[in-house]
């Protein structure tokens, strides 16, 4: 479809459901379905990348109501499988070899068809039985040529009507897009999963099927093949509290330990083996979080356990759910409401993606957009919960997470130590080493410049006292920096005789510089100038 084309296309489709919502809402127009309903209809109708727009938005909880987000949820890829030959032909050249070469046996018939990939059943020369993942031919120049002209109609619908730049309509656009990139391109997949795999290898109670051989390109992934009961699935019976908790224990080892975690653990992605793992499928979207906002979500759990408002207030700021420049009346009595609230309901029905979205949602209509991975964490939480709650219905979340939640806090904490120890022994290392050299340059200068002071005074005595002491005072700076700087070498290389863990050396280096440091700050004091 020419580009022209496809943008008359694209237009008159929104344009359409746009002037059918204002008859709506003007009760102009009697309608069969919701405005919610229509606009699924409406994204399913334009295709692959209004599909995937629209699933994207559905993360946008903190903005849409819910029952837009229910229908954007339900948004399905009503799209047929390729050809035979064009799959096997993918195949080839994504890998570099024939199917003979590369696999015992290739079923030309998918197992799954969906807009983006397919995927077929193989089996490796060893007796392997593995899945292909194939990229759909074509589609990524589709998504792009469809997003760009979203972005036109787009810019001239904010042109028609400018209220809707408090939305950043184009900036969610750009955001859905980069992801739909990430998504498209099998070997940021492949990375994941090798990162998934080695952190649970030798996890009792979780299973992540592992990459072949390598065999992974943009549009072409081979996995290892697993099957099993999917989570919801009636028969898993008193087994479910177990799965229950070794679900929330991997969700606490991936979001608070390991900084990535799996963005869509609906129940097509989770599986029971038969022996008894659960097994994570699908990588296209993860969410990842710095030790930063590791701490501010620990944080936030820990506020709303305890109910404290004040500390919940400052949790949700530093995590960016609110503004930072906000007065903090506006706020307070929502979030003591939020409080009040679950403090009358038993401690099984507490639901942390629910507070979660309801905090972002205080925040609504001040110009503030939530951080993608937030918004993908606020969507896995709300997933987490309905997988635990179909394992186990009586399972209480909040203190299944509570139960594991105070080691994996700490060792979280022990790592983030060990980081800031380190950095702080190489800037000292680096310090040391190119401090002389420093030293030395400025001398150099000096020098070539020629640099000379002659003071011709008369009764300037109380003049040459201040520059005495000044001169003194950067005299002992230099050296306290020196003891700082020799002391962590010091501690850092452990040399001399040690006091438990300590070298004495280092802590007599470091004894010594807090003195002098001291001496200056009390010297300072007394002059009242710096």
């Amino acid at each position: 479809m020419s580009g022209l084309r496809r943008l008359l296309q694209v237009t008159y489709t929104i344009g359409s459901y746009l002037f059918w919502w204002l008859l709506v809402r003007l009760h102009l127009r009697r309608v069969t379905m919701t405005p919610a309903q229509r606009l699924r209809c409406t994204l399913e109708r334009l295709g692959t990348a209004f599909v995937k727009l629209g699933q994207g938005l559905s993360l946008h909880r903190d903005l849409l109501p819910e029952e837009y987000i229910h229908e954007l949820q339900n948004l399905q890829d009503r799209v047929g499988p390729f050809a035979n030959d064009v799959a096997a032909r993918e195949v080839e050249t994504a890998l570099g070899k024939p199917i003979a070469e590369l696999f015992a046996e290739f079923e030309l018939r998918p197992l799954a068809a969906a807009s983006i990939a397919q995927v077929h059943k193989a089996r490796m020369c060893d007796g392997r039985w593995v899945i292909v993942k194939i990229r759909r031919p074509g589609i990524k120049t589709e998504i792009d040529r469809d997003m760009r002209l979203l972005r036109t109609v787009m810019q001239v619908l904010l042109t028609l009507s400018p209220w809707l730049r408090r939305y950043e309509p184009l900036t969610i656009i750009d955001e859905i897009w980069t992801n739909l990139r990430k998504e498209t391109d099998f070997r940021k997949e492949a990375h994941q999963i090798e990162h998934f795999v080695g952190a649970f290898q030798d996890s009792a109670t979780v299973h992540v099927p592992a990459l072949i051989d390598g065999l992974y390109s943009e549009s072409v992934l081979v996995q290892e093949m697993s099957s099993g009961r999917r989570v919801d699935d009636p028969t898993i019976g008193e087994d479910g509290a177990r799965l229950a908790q070794a679900f929330v224990e991997a969700y606490l080892q991936q979001v608070f330990v390991m900084g990535v975690f799996h963005g869509d653990p609906h129940p097509g992605n989770l599986f029971v083996m038969e022996s008894g793992k659960l097994c994570f499928h699908d990588f296209g979207i993860v969410g990842v979080l710095n030790p930063r906002i590791r701490r501010h979500l620990a944080a936030f759990l820990l506020a709303f356990v305890h109910q404290d408002g004040e500390w919940l207030l400052d949790a949700a700021v530093e995590l960016g759910l609110l503004e930072g420049d906000l007065k903090r009346e506006e706020f307070r009595q929502g979030l003591q409401e939020i409080i009040e609230e679950y403090a009358g309901l038993p401690l099984k029905e507490w639901s942390l993606a629910e507070v979660f979205l309801r905090v972002a949602r205080l925040g609504q209509g001040r110009h503030m957009r939530l951080p993608h991975n937030l918004l993908v964490l606020m969507r896995a939480m709300a997933l987490m919960e309905n997988a635990v709650r179909s394992l186990d219905p009586e399972f209480n979340l909040l203190g299944g997470l509570l139960a594991k939640a105070e080691a994996v806090l700490k060792a979280t904490a022990a790592v983030g130590a060990e980081t800031g120890w380190s950095r702080l022994r190489f800037e000292m290392a680096s310090g040391a080493q190119e401090l002389p050299a420093e030293l030395g340059a400025l001398i150099h200068r000096l020098r070539a410049n020629g640099l000379e002071i002659r003071l011709q005074h008369h009764g300037m005595e109380h003049l040459e006292g201040h520059i005495d002491r000044a001169s003194n005072r950067v005299a002992l700076a230099l050296v306290t920096l020196g003891l700082y700087i020799a002391a962590s070498l010091l501690m850092l290389n452990s040399i001399g005789p040690r006091l438990g863990e300590i070298p004495l050396l280092a802590a007599a280096g470091y004894a010594l510089a807090l003195w002098f440091t001291l001496r200056l700050a009390r010297g300072i004091s007394r002059s009242g100038r710096l």
